[in-house]
Formats: structure tokens, C-alpha cells, sequence
């Protein structure tokens, strides 16, 4: 699904849905998934119009040039000079089918993880698998010598060592859950990993080495997220600790006062209450605990992420 690329010499209302559609997903709570696919859509777009604008004008080398800045290069040394690309270019297309296929493995798999571990888990496979995938290429490239001539002038783009991740990552997490394959029927995912995994080890050798490469990395990275994770170990809290203390510079956490000191008469109001047999949920006794897992949830996906018991906690605290 990855490629080693090759160098080569509206209406108002329509466009304010998709934008709105775009902000909602990231304002929802648990809905990295779709966030995902969000932001490979929304970079695909805007490459497609530098591409065609860019060209147009004439000045097709520095569509080359941007391009070159986000794909992650085969050469260790052209690496040390932009090391960002072990995260960009898992967010990077260039053709069509490229993007389509590998949103539709990632939201097809990605849709098992999230039904039994949490969208957030889904963010795991897909960046750790990514990173992994990437590094998996650079050393092959850099270390066989089958490859030696490729090194200097190969680069790579896409999503897939993060999508195989998600993919081996389900197929591990729950083997024998089945999909409707057309043409085939039934098919248990262990069956279509194993399948996707072999034809890339077969294409290693071919004119996509590169991505085939980065495919096993990142199939490797989610077989042994799961098997950690089945064992307590979740290798992916870097990733929300890095996602969370950068959304901590675009999402305002409100500022809530949650001392309350009862009064004498509400003590004692308190304890006559006490041999009643019915506790309204709208009660002002809110632990600490609580208030701050309330304001967590809300740095991370915003205020409408909150259930109503959650915003009557907030507003009763708040008192």
C-alpha cells in the first residue's frame, strides 16, 4: 500500500459541511479513528491543489521540494537533516487509490480495535506503527547491501506501516472475527493479515521494497502491542502523553473552583437526611477525584464531550 515514490520532471454550503464535519470529529469524544482519517484526507487535499496550482505556474521543483520535506528518506544522513518526516510522511498521498485503500483497511480494522479497546488504542497502532515502520525502512535500506544503489535516491510516503499495525493489531486482539469479503464470503481476519503480511514479504525484492518494508514494521509493531498490552503492559502511553500535553496548548481547561465547606446548618441537615432512603444524583458531594477526571476529559475532547450526570457535577462543584 506504501509506495517508494519516483521522481518525475464550490459552493459555499458544501464547503462549510465538510468543514464542519471536520471540526466535529474533532471535537467528539473517543473518535481518534475517524480523527485519523481526517487528517490524511485533509493533507491529501491540500497537496493535490499545490500540486495542480504549482505545476500550473511553472514551478513544478518546488512542489518537489515540499514534498521531499514531508516523505521520509531512504539515505540515513538526508534523514539527520529533517528527522520530522518519521511522522509525515504516514500522513502523506500523492494517488488516489493509495489514500483510498489504506483508509478503508484502517477504518474497516480500526473499527475492531475501537469496539474493544477504545479509539485511543487505535491512535496507538496507527503512530507507533508508523515510527516503527519507518525505522524498520531506514535500516534495512541503509544495512543490506541489496539496496545500496537505492539508498540516495529513495523516498517514502503513506499511511500503510501504521495501517498494517491497526490490521495485525485486530487480527491478533480477536483472530477469528470474521468479515464478508466480496467474491470470498466469510473470511476470519487472522487469514486476511497473514494473506497481506506474506504478499509483502514477497515484494520486499520488488520496486516497492521500501513500502513492503515498512508494512512488516509496522505489522511486527502490532502484534507485540497487543501481546503487551494482553499482558499490562500499553506501550502506547508516550503517544497520549504526547497528545495530550500538545492539545494543552489549543484546548482551554475552564477554570472551576471545587472547594465546598458545609455550612453548620447543612451538617446538620446532613445528618438528619441520613436515615432517608433516596439520595438525589444532583447532589453538591463530588470527590476530587472525580472533578478532575471531569476536567481530563474535557482538555482532551471538549466541554460537549461531557455526559449530563458529568455537567451537573461540574456545575454542582462549581457552586
Amino acid at each position: 500500500m506504501d509506495y517508494g515514490r519516483q521522481p518525475y520532471g464550490g459552493r459555499g454550503g458544501f464547503g462549510s459541511g465538510i468543514l464542519d464535519e471536520f471540526k466535529n470529529a474533532f471535537r467528539q469524544y473517543d473518535n481518534g479513528l475517524m480523527q485519523i482519517i481526517f487528517i490524511n484526507l485533509a493533507v491529501f487535499v491540500v497537496m493535490i491543489l499545490l500540486r495542480v496550482i504549482l505545476i500550473f505556474s511553472g514551478a513544478e521543483s518546488v512542489y518537489s521540494s515540499i514534498l521531499g520535506m514531508l516523505a521520509i528518506p531512504a539515505s540515513f544522513d538526508a534523514f539527520l537533516h529533517k528527522p520530522w518526516t518519521l511522522i509525515t510522511y504516514f500522513f502523506l498521498h500523492e494517488g488516489f487509490l493509495h489514500i483510498l485503500f489504506n483508509m478503508l483497511f484502517l477504518y474497516w480494522f480500526g473499527i475492531i480495535i475501537k469496539e474493544f479497546l477504545g479509539s485511543g488504542k487505535v491512535i496507538s497502532l496507527y503512530v507507533l506503527g508508523g515510527i516503527i515502520g519507518g525505522l524498520f525502512y531506514l535500516s534495512i535500506y541503509n544495512l543490506v547491501p541489496y539496496f545500496a544503489n537505492r539508498v540516495d535516491a529513495s523516498i517514502m510516503l503513506g499511511a500503510s506501516a501504521g495501517v498494517y499495525a491497526v490490521v495485525v493489531g485486530a487480527a491478533t486482539l480477536a483472530p477469528n472475527y470474521v468479515m464478508h469479503l466480496l467474491l470470498l464470503g466469510p473470511v476470519r481476519i487472522k487469514y486476511i493479515a497473514l494473506f497481506y503480511v506474506l504478499l509483502s514479504f514477497a515484494n520486499t525484492t520488488g520496486a516497492n521494497a521500501g513500502g513492503n518494508l515498512a508494512h512488516l514494521g509496522g505489522a511486527a509493531l502490532g502484534f507485540i502491542f497487543i501481546k503487551q498490552l494482553q499482558s499490562g503492559t500499553d506501550l502506547g502511553k508516550p503517544v497520549h502523553w504526547f497528545i495530550s500535553f500538545a492539545k494543552s496548548f489549543f484546548v482551554r481547561q475552564p477554570k472551576v473552583r471545587v472547594t465546598y465547606k458545609k455550612s453548620a446548618s447543612e451538617k446538620a441537615s446532613a445528618k438528619t437526611k441520613s436515615a432517608g432512603t433516596f439520595k438525589s444524583k444532583n447532589t453538591s458531594d463530588v470527590s476530587q477525584d472525580e472533578i478532575d477526571a471531569i476536567l481530563d476529559k474535557i482538555s482532551q475532547a471538549g466541554y460537549e464531550s461531557l455526559s449530563k450526570e458529568e455537567k451537573q457535577k461540574l456545575f454542582n462543584a462549581g457552586k
